[in-house]
């Protein structure tokens, strides 16, 4: 039997979640108007909204299994992200509305509530807001979407949100203001969640570097023969299933192209069956038996090396028939001496080692 789609079971989690909010809602509300309880009532009404930012997740998953296109050719697997981002709103929305009905209440207006149905009903919201929050984070954990993450994450805000109005119902009789602090408490912890959800989508729609994958990537390159060292590795990712890299690899220049080729090829499939992302590799050739080449590189590394930590230099070549010595430096990005400066100074070191005619690149990365 074939097992449920991504796709499949995204939608009957984001259904479920739609229901079960809705029946809330519908609880919260009755019962709210019943009593007269007006922090309730806006508890329901946030169960309410929940039910907008879950149709934004379903259409999200929808559009994010969509295959490439000729107006998107990478797919449209971050929609994700841009649902998330709308469900931080939704969050960041809630934690404002809370803030507002709980300043209303510090005046200590709020009629002492004691009845059992009151309570049961928020009990059973809290239980049924936990079971989503773990359905959302175990969904997400195993797909991937971003947009689930952050369902995840406002049903656990939710659960806080009417947590508050249990503790402000149940200390009324004593302290008419209970309600209203610790609605004010809570408003400010979910307004924070709101915006880490913003912040990370934000992120990743501007393109989020991952340094555990670029690390995984070097490391499978760097362990195959024939590949002396690698530099520029440039990934972008467009969601799940949908990464691409670019890398510079340093072989051989005595190896012939058919067997550079083939190295090559291989590796691009290893990574893509490994770590699920397309590369592409481009070869830079190392002459090894250049020694004039290979002495100065070496002296040039050692001196340059002491400009900044974590330069790096690599593509260096000293051009056969003339004085001209061309190399790529990449300074890392929290190096604060600016660009020229640091050409300059490469400039006097290359200089130093003889008559030659420096051709330098800095890169940033």
């Amino acid at each position: 039997m074939k097992a449920p789609s991504r796709k499949h079971n995204g939608i009957l989690i984001c259904l479920a979640g739609i229901v079960c909010n809705l029946l809330l809602s519908a609880g919260k509300i009755a019962v709210g108007l019943l009593f007269g309880f007006v922090s309730m009532m806006a508890d329901g009404f946030n169960n309410l909204s929940d039910c907008g930012s879950g149709i934004v997740a379903l259409v999200s998953l929808f559009i994010a299994e969509k295959p490439a296109d000729r107006e998107h050719p990478f797919g449209h697997r971050r929609a994700e992200s841009i649902a998330a981002l709308i469900a931080g709103c939704f969050v960041m929305l809630l934690a404002v509305e809370l803030l507002r009905e709980s300043i209303g209440n510090l005046s200590g207006n709020h009629a002492p509530v004691g009845s059992w149905l009151i309570y049961l009903v928020l009990g059973l919201s809290i239980g049924v807001k936990l079971g989503m929050f773990a359905l959302y984070r175990l969904s997400a954990k195993r797909s991937g979407s971003d947009a689930l993450r952050a369902a995840a994450t406002d049903s656990l805000c939710d659960c806080l949100a009417t947590l508050a109005v249990i503790v402000g119902a149940g200390l009324s009789s004593i302290a008419p203001s209970a309600d209203g602090w610790a609605g004010i408490v809570v408003s400010l912890f979910i307004f924070w969640q709101g915006v880490k959800i913003l912040m990370e989508a934000s992120s990743k729609l501007l393109g989020q570097a991952d340094p555990a994958l670029s690390e995984r990537i070097q490391k499978l390159l760097l362990a195959a023969d024939g590949i002396l060292g690698v530099h520029d590795l440039q990934i972008y990712s467009y969601g799940k299933d949908a990464v691409f890299a670019t890398i510079h690899a340093e072989m051989d220049a005595g190896l012939t192209m058919l067997a550079a080729h083939t190295v090559i090829d291989g590796l691009e499939m290893q990574v893509r069956r490994e770590t699920g992302v397309q590369l592409t590799i481009h070869l830079d050739p190392v002459d090894l038996t250049n020694r004039e080449e290979s002495s100065l590189k070496i002296k040039v590394f050692e001196e340059a090396r002491k400009l900044a930590d974590g330069l790096e230099m690599h593509d260096f070549r000293l051009i056969p028939g003339t004085n001209r010595v061309e190399f790529d430096v990449g300074v890392p990005y929290s190096c604060r001496t600016p660009d020229a400066a640091l050409a300059e100074a490469l400039t006097e070191i290359v200089k130093s080692f003889g008559d030659y005619q420096p051709i330098i690149r800095i890169e940033r990365e």
